[in-house]
C-alpha cells in the first residue's frame, strides 16, 4: 500500500506541474559581414551577401541580416525560409550599373515579360520578410539622368519614350508569395518602382518610410507601393513621399488584359494611417488594371497638390473599379476624386474588342481638405459610372466650379468654400446632373 501511496503522490506531483509549451527556435542569423561582405564603397557586395541567403537557405532558413554600415551590392535572389532584417544604421546600397542586374522572367507595366532584375527579390517565398529599421537604397540618380536625357533626345525628333527603353531596377519586387511583410524599413531612390508586389496574399507593409525625389534631378516613375493581382494586403503607418503614384492598384493592360491568366483581380486592400507627401496622386486605380474591388482608405493625412483618389481609365482595356471607399481623410490636395482618361502607350494591337471602365460604388466621407479643384470626373464616353457618393466632406478648394458628366453622383453633407454643395439646382443627397455636357 505505502508503494502504491508513493507512487501515486510522484504522479500527481508530475501532473501539477506548470505546462510551459515548446518554444519555436528563433530563425537562424545569417550576419552578411561573416560570409565576405565589406563597407567598402568601391566593392560590390553581391556575391558575399548572396552566399549568405544560400547558406540560410541550405540550412533550412535564416535570416539575412545587414549590420551598421553601407553595403554596396547588385541584385539579390532571397529563396524559400529566408528574410531580411536591416539593422540600425545599415544600409543596402544598389548599385548604379545595370549589368549588376541580370534580365529574367519577371513583370513589368501589366505585361509579363523578360526585364532586370529588381535590388531585392523573392519570387515564390512564403513568409518573406524585410525588417527595419535600416536602408534599402536604390542609388537612382545616375538611372534617372539616363532616362531624362533619353526621353529628352526623343522628343527632339518627333519621337514618344515609353519607361521601358532606358533600362533600371525596382528597388523590391516579390512574386508569388504569401504571407509578406515589409515593417519598419527605410525604402529609398528606387531606380524605377520602389516596392512592386505581384500574385501575393496577404501582405502587410508597416512603418515603413518610403521617398524617392522631386529635385534636384526628379526619380520618374518611382511608384512607393505597386499592388499587382494581389489579395489581402495592408498598408499600415507608412510615409509616401515618390516621384509618381504613392500607391497604384494594378493587374494588367490591353484589350485582351482580361482573358489572360497571368492578370486579373486586386481585392481587399487597405490602407490606414498613412501620410502622403508629394506624390501624382495618393491612391490610384491604373494604370495597368482589369479589376480592382474592396478598396479602403482611412485615417489618412494628404500633404500634396495632386488627387487623393485617382482613376486612370484606359480606353484600350476593359475595367472595373468597385467597392472603393475613402473616410476619414485631412490635409491639402489637388483633387478629392479624379476620374479621366489615360491614354499614355495607348495600344489596341490589332484588336477589334471596344474596351470600356465601369466604376461603381465608391464612397467619399468624413473628408476634411484644402484642395485646388473639389473633383474632375470626367472619363471617356463610354465609361460607366455609378453610385457616387460624397458624404460628410468639408473641402475648400482654388476653382469652385468642377467637371463632372455622369448623373449618378451624390452629395450628402458637404460642404464646398463655406457652403453647401449643389450642381444646377440639384439638392445634396440626390443625384447630381451633369456639370458638364457629355
Amino acid at each position: 500500500m505505502k508503494i502504491i501511496i508513493t507512487l501515486l503522490s510522484i504522479w500527481w506531483a508530475a501532473f501539477s506541474l506548470p505546462f510551459h509549451p515548446k518554444k519555436a527556435a528563433a530563425p537562424k542569423e545569417y550576419v552578411i559581414t561573416r560570409f565576405g561582405a565589406s563597407t567598402d564603397s568601391t566593392k560590390l557586395n553581391t556575391q558575399a551577401i548572396q552566399k549568405a541567403i544560400d547558406q540560410a537557405n541550405a540550412n533550412g532558413g535564416g535570416t539575412v541580416v545587414v549590420p551598421k554600415g553601407v553595403f554596396l551590392s547588385g541584385a539579390l535572389f532571397f529563396k524559400p525560409k529566408t528574410q531580411l532584417r536591416l539593422q540600425a544604421g545599415a544600409k543596402l546600397k544598389g548599385s548604379d550599373n545595370i549589368a549588376d542586374y541580370p534580365l529574367v522572367p519577371s513583370r513589368m507595366e501589366g505585361q509579363n515579360l523578360d526585364y532586370y532584375a529588381a535590388l531585392v527579390n523573392a519570387k515564390q517565398v512564403d513568409n518573406f520578410s524585410i525588417t527595419g529599421p535600416g536602408t534599402i537604397d536604390g542609388n537612382g540618380l545616375r538611372f534617372w539622368k539616363t532616362f531624362w536625357a533619353h526621353r529628352d533626345s526623343m522628343q527632339k525628333i518627333g519621337k514618344a519614350s515609353t519607361n521601358l527603353e532606358v533600362h533600371r531596377p525596382r528597388l523590391v519586387f516579390i512574386w508569388g508569395s504569401n504571407n509578406v511583410t515589409i515593417k519598419n524599413a527605410k525604402l529609398h531612390n528606387a531606380g524605377f518602382w520602389t516596392t512592386h508586389l505581384y500574385q501575393c496574399n496577404n501582405v502587410l507593409i508597416e512603418g515603413c518610410d518610403i521617398r524617392s525625389p522631386f529635385q534636384p534631378v526628379k526619380a520618374p516613375s518611382t511608384d512607393g507601393i505597386d499592388i499587382d493581382v494581389c489579395k489581402k494586403v495592408t498598408v499600415r503607418n507608412c510615409y509616401i513621399s515618390v516621384n509618381d503614384d504613392a500607391i497604384a492598384i494594378k493587374g494588367g493592360k490591353g484589350p485582351n488584359a482580361h482573358k489572360l491568366p497571368e492578370n486579373g483581380p486586386i481585392e481587399d486592400v487597405l490602407i490606414e494611417g498613412c501620410t502622403f507627401g508629394a506624390v501624382h496622386a495618393a491612391l490610384t486605380c491604373g494604370s495597368e488594371c482589369i479589376h480592382a474591388n474592396r478598396i479602403t482608405m482611412r485615417n489618412c493625412k494628404v500633404e500634396n497638390d495632386r488627387p487623393l483618389l485617382l482613376f486612370k481609365m484606359r480606353p484600350d482595356t476593359y475595367q472595373v473599379y468597385e467597392n472603393i471607399t475613402i473616410e476619414n481623410v485631412t490635409g491639402h490636395c489637388g483633387t478629392i476624386v479624379t476620374l479621366s482618361p489615360w491614354t499614355q502607350f495607348f495600344n489596341m494591337a490589332g484588336s477589334e474588342e471596344k474596351p470600356f471602365g465601369t466604376i461603381r460604388n465608391i464612397t467619399v466621407s468624413n473628408v476634411k481638405v484644402n484642395c485646388k479643384q473639389f473633383a474632375v470626373l470626367n472619363g471617356n464616353s463610354t465609361d460607366k459610372v455609378s453610385n457616387i457618393t460624397f458624404k460628410n466632406v468639408v473641402a475648400t478648394a482654388e476653382t469652385p466650379a468642377f467637371p463632372n458628366k455622369y448623373p449618378d453622383v451624390k452629395f450628402e453633407n458637404v460642404t464646398l468654400n463655406g457652403a453647401p454643395l449643389k450642381a444646377q439646382g440639384v439638392q445634396q443627397g440626390q443625384a447630381v446632373k451633369p456639370l458638364m455636357p457629355d
